[in-house]
C-alpha cells in the first residue's frame, strides 16, 4: 500500500449502534491503525426529521466505550454547500436531470413493466418533456425530483473481500438523488464527501454491492477517482436468519448495560466469518495485525449472543490489572493487583470483584462445618509472612495432622474462611486475607 489509507464510518445519528452495524466500524478502525492510515466518523445527518443530537451524542459514547477513537469527525448537516455545488455541476454536465413523475405513476409503470415480462427499469421519460411540458407541470403544482443518468455497459471494480466483481448498468434505472421537497438522498452526499475527505477505501456490508456501479459513475462524473471497496459478509444469527428484527437487543448501549467486555465485542465480531479463531484479547493489537480481507470467508458471519457472553468471561479472566483498574470499584482498587489476579478468574462481569473485597477485609461471618478439624487447623497455622506458598504448606501439615485429604480436607477450610462453596484459589486468597481473620474465622469469630 503506497499511502496511508483513509477509511470512514458513516452512521445515521437516528438511533443507536447495534453489532450489525458497529462491526462496519471495526474492520474500517482495525484497517486504517495497521496500515498507519487514519479513521473519519461521518455523522449522516441531513435527515432533519429523525436525526437527533442526543443520538449522535450516543453513537460517539458507545464507540469510545468500545476504546475507538477517531482523527476526524465531520457531519453532513453543515456541508450542504458542497452537495449543491455538486448538484449544479451534474446538471451543468447533463448528468442529472429532472422528473416529474408521481410516485403513483411510476409504481404504475413498474407494474405494467413486470406484468409484460420485463425488468421495471425506467424509460428515461422525463427526458422527452419539452420546456413546455415541465413549465405546464410545474404550474400544476408539480416539483422535480431529480435522477442521476446512468451510462450504459459493465462497470468493474476489484473487491477486496469479494475479488473481481461488475453491475451491468444497463439493467438499472437512473437512481433519484435528490427529493421532490429537495432534500438529498444518501448517495450524493456521501460520495461528495468521499472526494472531499479523500477517502482512499470504502468498506462496507455487502448490501451496498449493488450500489458500487453508479457510485463508481457518480465520482467519475464529479471528476474524481473511485476509492478501493471491500463488501463484508453481513451478520446472521446463529440459525441463519436475519438479525434485522432483533438488532434493537443487540444495541451497544443493551451489550454495555449487562456487563459486555468491549474487547469481547471486538474479538468476536472481528473474527467472525474469518478464518481466523474467537478467543479472548487482551488489547486491540492482535486484532490490527491480524486484519486481512483475504481471511474473511464469503457466507454469512453467524453471531450467537451465547457466545458473546461466553467470550465476555473469558475475556474478563484474563484482564490485565491496568486495563480493569479504570472500572473497578475504590476498595477493589485500594486492594491492587494481587487482589484481582486472584478473583479475575471467577468474574462473569469487571464490576463482580467487589463482591470479593468482604472476603479478604471483612467483616465475614464464617461459615463452621466441623469446629474440631478447624481447631486442628489453627494449631498447625504457619507463621507470618505469608505468600502463595502457604496454603500448600499449612494443608500439607493438616492432612498430616488430621489425616484428611480432598474435599474432608479443603471443603470445611473454603467454608470456614470464605463461607462460599466455590471461589477462586485458596492459595491466592489466603494472604490477602492475612493470618490475623484466618485465625479468628477458624474460630468461628466474624472477622
Amino acid at each position: 500500500m503506497s499511502l496511508p489509507p483513509i477509511v470512514r464510518f458513516a452512521p445515521s445519528p437516528t438511533g443507536r449502534l447495534h453489532v450489525g452495524n458497529v462491526r462496519t466500524a471495526l474492520f474500517n478502525w482495525l484497517f486504517a491503525r495497521r496500515h498507519g492510515g487514519s479513521f473519519v466518523l461521518r455523522l449522516d445527518d441531513t435527515d432533519r426529521e429523525r436525526s437527533t443530537e442526543a443520538f449522535a451524542q450516543a453513537i460517539q459514547d458507545d464507540l469510545r466505550w468500545l476504546g475507538m477513537d477517531w482523527d476526524r469527525l465531520e457531519r453532513q448537516s453543515l456541508r450542504f454547500a458542497a452537495y449543491d455545488a455538486a448538484r449544479d455541476r451534474l446538471i451543468a454536465g447533463r448528468r442529472l436531470y429532472p422528473c416529474y413523475e408521481t410516485p403513483e405513476e411510476l409504481e404504475f409503470r413498474r407494474k405494467r413493466l413486470l406484468a409484460q415480462g420485463r425488468p421495471p427499469v425506467y424509460d428515461r421519460a422525463a427526458l422527452r418533456l419539452s420546456d413546455a411540458d415541465r413549465a405546464r407541470l410545474e404550474a400544476e403544482g408539480r416539483k422535480p425530483h431529480w435522477r442521476f443518468m446512468l451510462e450504459p455497459g459493465d462497470v468493474r471494480w476489484d473487491d477486496l473481500a469479494r475479488g473481481a466483481q461488475h453491475i451491468d448498468e444497463s439493467s438499472q434505472s437512473d437512481p433519484v438523488l435528490i427529493r421532490a421537497d429537495g432534500t438529498y438522498l444518501y448517495t450524493l452526499p456521501s460520495v461528495v464527501d468521499d472526494i472531499d475527505f479523500s477517502i482512499t477505501h470504502v468498506i462496507r456490508g455487502e448490501d451496498h454491492v449493488t450500489n458500487t456501479g453508479t457510485q463508481i459513475q457518480l465520482f467519475r462524473a464529479l471528476g474524481a477517482e473511485p476509492p478501493v471497496f471491500a463488501h463484508l459478509p453481513l451478520l446472521v444469527g446463529a440459525d441463519g436468519r436475519s438479525l434485522s428484527k432483533r438488532l434493537g437487543s443487540l444495541s451497544l448501549a443493551d451489550l454495555r448495560a449487562q456487563g459486555i467486555e468491549p474487547l469481547a465485542v471486538w474479538a468476536l465480531l472481528a473474527r467472525l466469518g474469518t478464518a481466523d479463531p474467537v478467543e479472548p484479547v487482551d488489547s486491540l493489537q492482535p486484532l490490527v495485525d491480524g486484519v486481512d480481507f483475504a481471511r474473511v470467508g464469503r457466507a454469512p458471519a453467524r453471531f450467537a449472543e451465547d457466545e458473546l457472553r461466553t467470550l465476555s468471561q473469558r475475556t474478563v479472566h484474563g484482564l490485565p490489572f491496568a486495563v480493569a483498574r479504570p472500572r473497578l470499584d475504590d476498595a477493589v482498587d485500594v486492594l491492587g493487583e494481587a487482589f484481582w489476579l486472584a478473583v479475575r478468574g471467577n468474574l462473569a462481569q469487571v464490576a463482580d470483584a467487589a463482591a470479593w473485597v468482604p472476603v479478604v477485609q471483612g467483616p465475614l461471618q464464617p461459615v463452621v462445618e466441623d469446629p474440631g478439624f478447624l481447631v486442628q487447623a489453627a494449631e498447625v497455622l504457619p507463621p507470618d509472612p505469608w505468600d502463595d506458598a502457604t496454603w500448600k504448606a499449612w494443608t500439607a501439615a493438616l492432612a498430616a495432622r488430621s489425616g484428611r485429604k480432598g474435599r474432608a480436607l479443603f471443603h470445611p477450610l473454603r467454608l470456614a474462611l470464605t463461607a462460599r462453596e466455590q471461589g477462586p484459589e485458596m492459595a491466592r486468597l489466603l494472604p490477602l486475607i492475612g493470618r490475623e481473620r484466618v485465625t479468628a474465622r477458624l474460630r468461628g469469630e466474624t472477622a
